[in-house]
């Protein structure tokens, strides 16, 4: 998600680690362990386990990670919270391989072990909670540009590469459920490799070609953004509407000037908030992480496992005028 560097305080790192001997007798105790400390999403994501603790009664949150995004560093925090036998780890891993060895100790130890946003090899983890799934995010990036062409129209894809393994499969998802967004014509599909200045090419390109273009769907965070001041370079705000995946943090400029209506992207609270009540559930209510399990997230509904013990959170989160305000400062 890229690295913010608003550094949480020693002394409140400390407090959020140390529990007086009542509390470490009377709370479930889950640490949250993110790739690093310091950055804007892992700390919203602590937010929402936050919530999910206050709202559960008897939890304590042990918000922690390394100050640098390396499997070694997760690997020490996840030794020190074995020490101190919590109740479960829930973890975004910067090595899907490396930190196994450590979590199967954990999980040898009977600590409950998740994986969350970045995912653990199944064999180091009870399951994983991805964001969203590739059929979700494929209906997503074409549902935000029919919703504004209620008469339809033609609408453009802008990717990054030609090989990129996610934006094709999340295309060719998009592809499988136009038909149930009559009217939506695609005309083209281009490529900007991920970089500002070719995706601005491109998105300039699509313009020019189809001078009836009403939508750009971008499902890269570079293009998407490149897009949106293409539009603005153009003058075609309220001709052409640019949406896709992006951070709020990069596209709050063009929700003000309305070169986007909305996009989307995973909401780091909700995830936080997921993975504290999937941990909980694991730990305390007997739930068991299986093939084909639901299992209860709280407002988030449920959980389906699949043949790996994975499964997806939700839709992606739609951001627009009315929170980007809200987001833009988070991540």
């Amino acid at each position: 998600m890229g690295v913010f560097t608003k550094l949480i305080g020693g002394a409140a790192m400390a407090a959020a680690m140390i529990a007086s001997p009542a509390m470490a007798q009377d709370n479930v105790r889950i640490a949250l362990v993110v790739k690093a400390l310091g950055i804007g999403f892992f700390e919203a994501a602590a937010k929402g386990a936050e919530e999910a603790a206050a709202e559960l009664g008897n939890v304590e949150i042990i918000y922690t990670g390394p100050t640098d995004t390396t499997a070694e560093g997760q690997i020490e925090v996840i030794n020190s919270l074995i020490a101190q036998q919590v109740d479960a780890i829930a973890i975004s891993s910067n090595d899907t391989d490396a930190l196994v060895p450590a979590l199967k100790k954990a999980m040898d130890r009977g600590i409950t072990v998740i994986s969350w946003d970045s995912g653990v090899a199944p064999e180091g983890r009870q399951l994983h909670l991805n964001p969203s799934s590739n059929p979700l995010i494929g209906n997503m990036i074409v549902k935000l540009a029919a919703d504004h062409l209620p008469d339809g129209g033609d609408v453009a894809v802008l990717s990054a590469t030609t090989t990129s393994t996610n934006q094709n499969i999340w295309i060719e998802e998009m592809t499988k459920v136009l038909p149930d967004y009559p009217g939506i014509n695609v005309v083209g599909t281009v490529y900007g490799d991920d970089l500002a200045d070719k995706s601005y090419r491109e998105a300039t390109g699509l313009m020019q070609t189809y001078p009836d273009l009403k939508a750009i769907i971008a499902p890269t965070s570079v293009g998407i953004v490149a897009a949106a001041q293409a539009v603005v370079d153009a003058g075609k705000v309220g001709q052409v509407n640019v949406t896709g995946l992006g951070l709020p943090s990069e596209m709050a400029g063009a929700i003000e000037s309305g070169a986007s209506q909305s996009f989307a992207i995973w909401n780091p609270i909700d995830l936080g908030y997921s993975a504290t009540m999937l941990a909980y559930e694991l730990s305390q209510n007997g739930a068991v992480a299986e093939p084909g399990a639901q299992i209860p997230m709280g407002r988030m509904g449920t959980l389906t496992l699949d043949d790996t013990n994975a499964g997806a959170m939700a839709d992606p989160f739609v951001y627009d005028a009315s929170n980007i305000e809200e987001f833009k400062s988070i991540f």
